[in-house]
């Protein structure tokens, strides 16, 4: 029977609408993924020396330990936002006289051949096998190893059902993420230091490496629990019901006083304010403002202001490219329809520009607390704020004529490549390699005050020139109408 479900699988893959789309993404997946495989090995190997050259008083496979709880829990929540969970199409199977629990344990045991658990094997292996190398107990490396898979196992079933619980429903998950962040403050401030406690349990591995038995049952504890909860789905009744949700009717009338544009900016906050993904890219945009302490807090870019600006374009302008690089991909279900009515390309493109300059006059104004770290901090965040706003925001919208695949609003926005294409890769360039680029040139050969002036110059004459640019994109998005419309009609991705 699995290797039915495999064959159905491999028909399922080759003969999917999204095969042989987006080809120059997946090939840079691959290469993605050929990168970080390659650095996990490398970490395998090397940890050990490293460890001793740092710290040569302590033993590295104990010094690992104390750090294996912080890993397990960043593991857990890069697997929540980046791994994606096996599926299968379970309606047809389920009038068949196919076994359910074959079927569960299809779908389970595909999830160990996640790429994140041989990023896993890919250090811990290299790593055991060294320690045995430097003189460790062979018997006692073995268990470690063993206890070690096994925990990366116990993350890959746990992540299995928190996704199920909560993926639907962000909002619940925050108690959680409120209880793991207080845990690592004490961790951090030395309070109540967890992670060494944690080690002082590993650490016994060593010694009895038998004990490798209870992340065994851990790991059998979970795929139970994961396969009791599939099984209870497996009904004809649950997969025909349909979800109840409750309607938002939000109808932002306040939109009003912005005159010709109010109807295009209504439909846009209502689309945010109803949908997941564009939803999302909300609260992503807040998040993110804390960017800037990874840069200001670090002396080695002190003399370098040229990260500075990237950061201040990223931060100030976070929606706006986030958002605005799927523009007009966020309307795509509607937009034939709005494409058939006499509707002014002009206004509508002039809604968008009105809703991702807003965006980015709030976000400079909440990076103001930069301050603190200088007044060139400051500036450069308020110069990299009207630049977007005068240079981005057109070449964004430009750069949306060129959109034509469909956005699902509904999916997650977690490892989400619906709706990227080319347009959205080459984009990055021009949104923050010119700037940084620019910015770099004028510093280094004239002076901070001529770089910084420069941008601002750029972000002015962008403003003035906003109508002529608008007027010129408004023709390519004519002239492009019917090759979007096609585009936006294409369902498989």
């Amino acid at each position: 029977m699995f290797k039915r479900f495999l064959f159905l699988e491999w028909k399922a893959f080759f003969r999917s609408a999204s095969f042989g789309k987006s080809l120059g993404l997946k090939i840079l997946l691959i290469f993605l993924a050929i990168y970080f495989s390659l650095s996990f090995l490398f970490l395998g190997f090397g940890l050990y020396p490293i460890i001793e050259k740092f710290y040569p008083d302590v033993s590295p496979p104990e010094f690992v330990n104390r750090f294996v709880l912080i890993w397990l829990v960043l593991e857990l929540g890069f697997r929540f936002m980046l791994q994606s969970l096996p599926i299968i199409d379970i309606k047809p199977l389920i009038i068949l006289p196919i076994n359910r629990r074959k079927v569960v344990n299809f779908v389970l045991l595909k999830s160990l051949y996640s790429f994140y658990n041989i990023l896993s094997l890919l250090w811990i292996i290299p790593f055991g096998i060294f320690s045995i190398y430097k003189g460790h107990s062979t018997v006692g490396m073995l268990g470690w190893i063993l206890a070690m898979v096994f925990l990366s196992l116990c993350v890959n079933f746990l992540n299995f059902i928190i996704k199920k619980k909560f993926t639907e429903n962000l909002k619940a998950l925050l108690p959680v993420i409120l209880v793991i962040i207080i845990f690592g403050l004490l961790e951090y401030f030395k309070v109540f230091e967890i992670s060494p406690r944690f080690g002082v349990l590993m650490n016994f591995l060593f010694d009895f490496p038998y004990l490798a038995v209870f992340p065994f049952l851990g790991v059998i504890t979970l795929y139970k629990w994961n396969q009791y909860n599939l099984e209870n789905k497996f009904y004809l009744d649950t997969a025909l019901k349909g979800k109840k949700q409750s309607t938002n009717t939000h109808n932002f009338g306040w939109t009003q006083k912005f005159g010709s544009i109010a109807p295009f900016l209504q439909l846009d906050l209502k689309l945010i304010w109803r949908n997941k993904r564009p939803k999302t890219t909300i609260y992503m945009s807040f998040l993110l403002l804390l960017y800037g302490l990874i840069f200001y807090t670090n002396d080695s870019y002190a003399d370098f202001h040229a990260m500075f600006v990237f950061a201040g374009i990223f931060m100030t302008g976070i929606f706006m490219i986030n958002f605005g690089q799927f523009i007009p991909a966020w309307d795509a279900s509607y937009y034939p329809l709005m494409m058939s009515q006499n509707i002014p390309m002009k206004q509508y493109l002039q809604s968008k520009a009105g809703l991702i300059t807003f965006s980015v006059v709030v976000l400079t104004i909440l990076t103001t607390p930069y301050l603190y770290f200088g007044w060139h901090i400051f500036l450069i965040n308020l110069v990299c704020g009207l630049y977007n706003i005068g240079v981005n925001v057109p070449v964004l919208l430009f750069a949306g004529a060129y959109n034509k695949k469909r956005i699902d609003l509904d999916k997650s926005p977690f490892m989400n490549y619906q709706g990227t294409g080319a347009t959205q890769w080459l984009m990055v360039f021009p949104l923050m390699g010119i700037p940084i680029l620019v910015f770099w040139l004028l510093n280094t050969f004239l002076s901070f005050e001529v770089a910084l002036n420069t941008l601002a110059v750029l972000g002015v004459l962008g403003l003035l020139l906003r109508n002529i640019l608008m007027e010129k994109i408004c023709r390519l998005y004519k002239k492009r109408k019917y090759q979007m419309l096609t585009g936006f009609k294409q369902t498989g991705e």
